[in-house]
């Protein structure tokens, strides 16, 4: 992954995208880590996280997560799921964030000099190709190590650059000496409907 010397960069982190590509290669992630390594790559302007959140429960699982990254440089990027029955009668769970994400990279396009995608998701080509058109460079950061690879490949030629989650492991993975950091548990990608 390259940089250049005070560029202006911000993170675009899809949560349950980002922990789905992070537990099928087998970690969990620092994010107290992520945003250290980050913020000595070059100028980090922001750390968006996204993340949909049950609304009606009484205890959500992900909740002690999102306080502690609300409280520790992550700009919070929140909104409720919506329950829904598909048409075999299995009730589902939507918190697809792709509008917050494609909405804030844009608005932020012409501030920066690199986004940081964490996402796989082939829909957000258009995007990174809309924001390449106004100057920013773009990495996605996924995995094609898992079977089956959690990046789209059309996402992954649309990038300035590719990296793959586990090449980052070393830098962002959670060790037994970061206990106070909450891990995102019960969002998982499996577990949500998404548009994907």
């Amino acid at each position: 992954m390259y940089f250049y010397p005070n560029e202006r960069i911000a993170l675009f982190i899809d949560g349950s995208n980002l922990y789905a590509a992070a537990q099928s290669v087998g970690f969990n992630i620092d994010y107290k880590r992520l945003l250290k390594f980050f913020s000595e790559q070059s100028n980090l302007i922001r750390a968006y996280y996204y993340t949909a959140l049950i609304d009606n429960q009484e205890y959500s699982p992900i909740r002690p997560l999102v306080d502690w990254l609300d409280y520790n440089g992550y700009t919070m990027v929140t909104k409720p799921t919506k329950e829904f029955t598909d048409s075999t009668g299995k009730r589902k769970i939507k918190g697809n964030m792709d509008i917050e994400i494609a909405i804030d990279m844009m608005e932020m396009a012409d501030k920066l000099d690199h986004m940081l995608l964490f996402s796989g998701d082939g829909d957000f080509r258009r995007l990174v190709e809309a924001v390449q058109g106004k100057g920013s460079r773009v990495t996605v950061i996924s995995t094609v190590q898992s079977s089956p690879p959690m990046c789209a490949d059309e996402l992954r030629r649309q990038a300035d650059q590719f990296v793959d989650i586990i090449m980052l492991k070393e830098h962002i993975g959670r060790d037994h000496s970061s206990a106070d950091v909450p891990l995102q548990e019960g969002l998982e990608e499996g577990n949500m409907a998404t548009s994907a």
